[in-house]
């Protein structure tokens, strides 16, 4: 997916202005007959275009979209680009937490599948001090079958450090705020709210 274009024929074009690197882009793009595995990212100043967008392509896991103002150059380092994220809420199950029972720090949220399994599908941010004691005399240790005994959860993307977590019974909803995208397992690709 190509969004931005930094050098065009040996020549670097972070100080062109942004309409300018994006109309080179387009160039590019249509000149070279680019098709298959490449992608031009769309790109719109027209605020209706973003409204439609944002009704018809979050349905389907685009979770936002990136904007940069049209006058501005590239700066290598320096975040340019904002993100608008959709969110939405969505209720799950608490399988288990991290930090202390008296007061946890994350949740591991799960639903159940067609066939009765709980699926872990994501885990919150860490929660506020007084959200987690609040919480914890809601949650109940888990018996000793719980659906996730002996699973591992990672402490991240990317990483191969996996969370201490202490099992509860899936018996506690909870609501939380979430990004549409989704991973290929159906699991959040970002921490819920």
């Amino acid at each position: 997916m190509a969004f931005d274009l930094l050098r065009l024929e040996g020549i670097d074009t972070t100080g062109w202005l942004y309409e300018r690197r994006r109309a080179a882009l387009e160039r590019l793009y249509a000149e070279s007959g680019l098709s298959g595995t490449w992608a031009l990212c769309p790109a719109t100043t027209d605020q209706s275009t973003v409204d439609d967008w944002l009704t018809n392509w979050t349905p389907v896991g685009i979770e936002g979209v990136v904007f940069k103002r049209l006058r501005s150059t590239y700066g290598p380092g320096a975040r340019g680009w904002r993100k608008y994220k959709v969110r939405h809420t969505e209720d799950a199950l608490v399988g288990a937490h991290t930090g202390p029972a008296a007061a946890p720090r994350t949740l591991l949220l799960g639903r159940y599948d067609a066939a009765g399994r709980l699926r872990y599908i994501g885990r919150t941010t860490t929660l506020p001090q007084a959200a987690g004691r609040t919480l914890a005399p809601l949650l109940t240790t888990a018996a000793a079958r719980h659906p996730w005994t002996g699973w591992t959860f990672s402490a991240g993307w990317g990483t191969r450090e996996t969370l201490l977590v202490t099992l509860v019974a899936p018996e506690l909803v909870v609501e939380v705020g979430v990004v549409v995208a989704r991973d290929r397992g159906g699991r959040w690709r970002q921490a819920a709210r």
